[in-house]
């Protein structure tokens, strides 16, 4: 056996593996509880992941925990970046193991941006580099290549759902509860990928960098359409049963 084996059935590497997921699952919980708020008027908070990051920042041991979703969150980084080596992954899942790592990373890093004071809105980051690719030649075609993208990442997540590809992911005994909190909860990712791709689309389109933007940006165009809230409301359940469906995950990750 390799060292890259040895640590891949390490009782250590799947703590961390496990201590991730949950992590990964209380982001979404707070991202849906965020949008919950804002779904009735009354959120305060960015309602994205950074934003989900700060509003554990301001719980009690709130800095604690944050350094804990910070390190659990590498973890599911160097679990992906394990994967790439390890020779059993055809080339999509090595594309979709690459993919993951670096949303873990980027978050990881907003985790710990956040736990030394520095972390700064994400939709105000997306707004400033659009403005920015918007003043040069071709710069709008980028974003619409950006925005079609994210689109795409939305289809998949949706296709995931209906397929039940996901539970490739998971190993074991696992309940049809948990199947259908992972559907509800890709789908719902989906969509939301969706609207956020559509915007900046519709920015690049529109030569107006104000409509780019992240998730707070897609959930305030969902909230203000008609039914918004009632819409908001739902899509905020499928984070949330996301969320739950993540620490179902932590408990039967395939390593």
């Amino acid at each position: 056996m390799n060292n890259a084996q040895e640590v891949r059935y390490s009782k250590t590497y799947g703590m961390a593996i496990t201590t991730g997921l949950v992590a990964y699952g209380v982001v979404h919980l707070l991202v849906a509880w965020i949008a919950l708020q804002l779904a009735f008027g009354k959120s305060s908070q960015e309602a994205s992941q950074q934003g989900a990051l700060r509003e554990l920042a301001g719980k009690p041991l709130g800095g604690v925990l944050l350094w804990i979703v910070a390190i659990g969150l590498f973890a599911l980084v160097v679990w992906r970046v394990l994967e790439l080596g390890w020779g059993y992954l055809d080339l999509h899942k090595k594309v979709s193991s690459v993919g993951r790592a670096i949303v873990y990373l980027v978050l990881g890093v907003s985790a710990v941006k956040v736990a030394v004071g520095s972390g700064s809105s994400s939709g105000g980051q997306e707004r400033t580099v659009s403005a920015r690719l918007m003043a040069h030649g071709g710069g709008r075609v980028l974003i619409v290549a950006v925005g079609v993208a994210i689109i795409g990442i939305g289809c998949y997540q949706g296709y995931k759902a209906i397929t039940k590809k996901f539970t490739e992911d998971l190993v074991g005994g696992v309940s049809e509860v948990t199947i259908l909190l992972g559907r509800i909860g890709y789908f719902a990712k989906g969509i939301a990928f969706v609207v956020v791709g559509v915007l900046f689309g519709w920015a690049a389109i529109d030569y107006d960098p104000q409509k780019a933007g992240g998730l707070d940006t897609a959930l305030h165009t969902i909230k203000d359409q008609p039914s918004g809230p009632v819409l908001l409301t739902v899509l905020a359940a499928g984070i949330a049963a996301f969320g739950v469906y993540c620490f179902s995950w932590s408990r039967n990750a395939r390593r």
